[in-house]
């Protein structure tokens, strides 16, 4: 069985279009987040194709759902997205160190 590390999970989750518009829309939305009805109407997407790219999100670890009453609200982790593009940056500009090759003779 192959372990995949949290950060590639959510970047596998973010690699698809649909699942990055949703998740670029919830980012705008705030912690308020958005109704699923509601992100269908911005993005034009079936329910069940929009509930199979939201489960990705959720299973990924980047968004979070929350039933109140019959709507179900979907906002973004934060905390996850944040600790994402942490890792992401966490070297940034530190250089690179020199690859020698070795001289044949």
């Amino acid at each position: 069985m192959t372990v995949t590390s949290p950060h590639a999970r959510a970047l596998a989750a973010l690699g698809h279009d649909a699942r990055l518009a949703i998740f670029r829309l919830l980012v705008k939305a705030g912690e308020a987040g958005l109704r699923v009805g509601d992100i269908g109407e911005h993005l034009g997407l079936a329910p069940s194709t929009l509930a199979h790219h939201l489960s990705a999100l959720v299973d990924a670890g980047l968004v979070v759902q929350d039933r109140q009453g019959r709507e179900v609200f979907n906002r973004v982790d934060y905390t996850a997205m944040k600790r994402l593009v942490a890792f992401l940056t966490s070297e940034c500009c530190s250089g690179v160190p020199s690859l020698s090759l070795k001289e044949t003779t």
